[in-house]
């Protein structure tokens, strides 16, 4: 493909893109594809000879978008968002375009300083204590990991590293039953052992019980072990629980532990005044961590990691080859060194993007208006007599079930509620997920998609009631 016609198929692609947003709605919000259904209408080989772009792109319409499930249609419901916004888009076009490997300064100076400044912009807009200092990663799950090596390298006084686990020491873990899945793989990943993670339990709101918390290191440290690392939740995946951050950091600071903080999600919510209270002790933990590609309106993928030791998370993951040597030194960062990643794509470019085009009032209002609409329905699930809340509703994410007259079993309400999910998404006009709190099947149905408004929960609420009655 030569530049001409690179620019024909691009504005035909600009066309494409603004057409799918505007009408994404029409489209069913989980793909309908059955298991190998596209695998099977692709070819078994590649292609000998080059094809035109013009096949390719009839093909992608074909084969491809009919299984993708459609993160942008305002009624999806489902998971937590990975929202997305035309000025994010356009500077995912602009990286492409680029294709800079961002991996040090001297790859790309303007990179490396424009992620330096994003970090100090987010951590201002979500009133982060300037002790803090950022990074981007690319997912919480990366920021946790990040987390738990630079935790096991500073209390092993960075040993491990250098001799792996010869000192005869055992460390553990802590998070709460209701904790991400990627804090066990985490703990997994840097040898720590999965045995050595302390699953705390949860109170009647689902967050971190900090008595039990004590407890549990006390007795770990009475029988021999080191407390590590705990992980605290600023919003669960289940139902966006606020574990209490400051008796939890109390906790770790009188027993010398790291403390970092999950607010993948929630953490987005902090760019409202009104919902700091979150954070509340937030100066007492060691690394935070949120994902503006969740609900800040910027395109997967862009996790923003903050550590208070700057020096202790370089040490862990710095190397230093000949060939990656410069003689910028200490006047500049390489985010190389911070963290697992050597190649960096430069993601630095869409936060300016959104952040410039929407102002901090304009992703505010997104914001709250995300959540007025989670606390009315919310309102009517709890008056309609037949739905019941599961867990509170702090934010926008609600967990509720139907739950008719007549039916106590916590089984068949189970089975029931399964089915109702099922036939909900199936629909295509909706999607919800699901978890379970206290062994009850629970729907969980998210209101953060950059786009939806009041007449998405409206209809989703509608079908919701009128396919529960037919199921009974």
């Amino acid at each position: 493909m030569d530049l001409e016609q690179f620019r024909t198929h691009a504005h035909e692609l600009a066309d494409w893109m603004a057409d799918y947003l505007k009408e994404v709605e029409s489209l069913p919000v989980r793909s309908p594809s059955i298991p190998r259904a596209i695998i099977s209408r692709l070819p078994v080989s590649p292609p000998l000879e080059g094809e035109p772009f013009e096949r390719i792109l009839s093909d992608f319409q074909s084969i491809i978008l009919p299984g993708m499930t459609h993160w942008q249609h305002p009624s999806f419901f489902a998971y937590f968002p990975a929202n997305s916004s035309p000025p994010s888009i356009l500077a995912e076009m602009l990286t492409a375009t680029l294709g800079a490997q961002c991996m040090s300064w001297v790859t790309s100076p303007a990179a490396t300083e424009l992620e330096e400044r994003m970090m100090e912009w987010l951590g201002q807009m979500i009133a982060l204590p300037p002790t803090f200092t950022g990074v981007i990663q690319d997912t919480a799950s990366t920021a946790t990991l990040c987390a738990i090596l630079t935790a096991r390298e500073h209390y092993s006084f960075h040993t491990i590293n250098q001799r792996g686990f010869t000192d005869g020491v055992t460390y553990t873990a802590y998070c709460s039953t209701e904790a991400h899945s990627s804090i066990e793989k985490g703990i997994k990943i840097a040898g720590l052992g999965k045995d050595h993670l302390r699953t705390i339990e949860v109170d009647e709101h689902y967050a971190m019980r900090p008595d039990i918390l004590a407890r549990t290191i006390r007795d770990d440290i009475r029988n021999g072990y080191r407390p590590l690392i705990v992980t605290a939740a600023v919003g669960t995946t289940g139902s966006t629980a606020i574990d209490p951050l400051r008796p939890i950091g109390e906790i770790c600071r009188e027993h010398d532990v790291w403390l970092h903080v999950d607010a993948a999600f929630a953490g987005s919510a902090l760019v409202l005044p009104e919902f700091r209270w979150m954070i509340d002790g937030i100066e007492l933990a060691d690394s935070f961590v949120f994902n503006p590609h969740k609900w800040l309106l910027t395109n997967f993928d862009c996790s923003a990691y903050f550590v208070k030791n700057v020096e202790a998370l370089v040490r862990t993951f710095e190397i230093l080859p000949e060939y990656l040597k410069t003689t910028e030194g200490t006047r500049v960062n390489n985010y190389r060194d911070w963290g697992v990643q050597l190649g960096r794509r430069f993601r630095a470019l869409k936060l300016w993007f959104v952040i410039r085009s929407y102002g901090v009032s304009g992703l505010q209002n997104t914001l709250r208006s995300h959540v007025r609409l989670a606390q009315k329905l919310a309102g009517h699930i709890a008056e309609s007599g037949t739905f019941e809340l599961l867990a509170p509703v702090p934010l926008n994410t609600i967990c509720f079930r139907y739950h008719p007259a007549g039916i106590t079993d916590d089984q068949a309400l189970n089975a029931l509620n399964a089915r109702l999910l099922e036939t909900l998404n199936a629909t295509g006009k909706l999607f919800l997920t699901h978890t379970k709190l206290s062994g009850k099947f629970t729907l969980r149905l998210v209101i953060g998609q950059t786009n939806v408004q009041q007449d998405h929960v409206t209809r989703a609420w509608d079908l919701i009631c009128e396919t529960a009655r037919t199921l009974g």
